[in-house]
């Protein structure tokens, strides 16, 4: 495991300055361990993605730790957790040998009726609820032998999982992307008013007295505040927060048994109230509409399965979006 000695051929007096006989003395099989077991955060699975035992990987592992004097991962619940050093790894090993796998085996190609794949994706559970269940479809229709696998992400967490492959595409409404990020505009949306109407006992638009005189039901991330407090504030107004959940998918649950309202993007709000006879309608305050897209690391610009993916999902938002007047 140890680097080549410097008085050995080609290291006259000191290191060589060519990167590829530096690396003679390295075992670059340890880095395809560490690709995957960042991916799996476990060495069972890791064992059984690389056909590997167990200890192998164990041993993989002890020598990567000695390579880069580092524990790389520490236990945790379910798994392990990689340390800084290895999340700073994680990128420059993906690209690595990725560019060795294309170098050897050329540009990879993609039969979808004849060939499997796995389809990672990173997109929050309100894309999920519109887009999901029409993705798995149309895959599975057009290549049986392939996967959706879907990693919960936002605009805040779905570059990192591009950057680090643990995600192939992700979905999220646009935001500043940096230049290894790849972005198409799949649809547009706006916000709308979801609510029970046996809970509230009422149908149809809601005033702005109305509205902000009702309970909310927010929905964010760290359980803070959201757009409608924005806005609201901006007119010397505040609404009454009665709950806060970080899961769009539990809002219809919520509101079944909360006489409340819930202010979502309008995509989510209407696959929800289809499937739990749930009312819609227009907030009656100003609310932005926004784009959403799908995302992808430079790094896999030329990935046939990437690009067959974006299709899918193109022609799927297309179908589905709800329209925009």
């Amino acid at each position: 495991m140890s680097p080549t000695s410097p008085t050995s051929p080609g290291h006259p007096g000191g290191p060589s300055d060519d990167p590829v006989i530096d690396l003679r003395g390295y075992d670059l099989n340890l880095l395809v361990v560490f690709a995957v077991l960042m991916r799996e955060r476990n060495v069972t699975r890791t064992a059984e993605q690389l056909h590997m035992s167990q200890a192998a990987v164990s041993a993989a592992l002890g020598r990567l730790r000695k390579l880069f004097d580092d524990p790389l991962f520490v236990r945790a619940p379910g798994g392990m957790t990689p340390t800084a050093r290895a999340r700073r790894l994680q990128v420059p090993v993906r690209r690595g040998l990725d560019s060795l796998k294309i170098a050897i085996a050329g540009e990879p190609g993609f039969d979808p009726a004849g060939s499997g794949a796995v389809f990672r994706l990173g997109m929050s559970d309100d894309l999920e609820a519109l887009l999901l269940p029409g993705l798995i479809a149309q895959v599975t229709a057009a290549s049986p032998e392939s996967s959706v696998f879907c990693l919960q992400a936002n605009r805040m967490t779905v570059g990192g999982l591009l950057e680090s492959g643990q995600v192939e595409v992700g979905v999220s409404a646009a935001a500043a992307w940096g230049p290894e990020i790849h972005s198409r505009t799949l649809f547009s949306s706006r916000y709308a008013v979801l609510y029970d109407p046996r809970a509230l006992e009422r149908t149809g638009p809601l005033t702005r007295a109305e509205y902000v005189a009702l309970p909310h039901l927010m929905i964010s991330a760290d359980g803070t505040r959201g757009i409608v407090d924005d806005v609201l504030e901006a007119d010397d107004q505040t609404r009454h927060r009665i709950a806060s959940t970080a899961h769009f998918a539990m809002v219809p649950l919520l509101l079944a048994s909360t006489p409340a309202v819930a202010t979502m993007p309008r995509h989510a709000a209407e696959v929800f109230a289809t499937r739990h006879g749930l009312e819609v309608c227009e907030p009656p305050i100003d609310l932005p509409q926004f784009t959403v897209s799908a995302l992808w690391h430079r790094s896999s610009a030329e990935d046939p399965r990437v690009r067959w993916l974006l299709g899918q999902l193109t022609s799927l938002a297309a179908q589905l979006a709800p329209p925009t007047p």
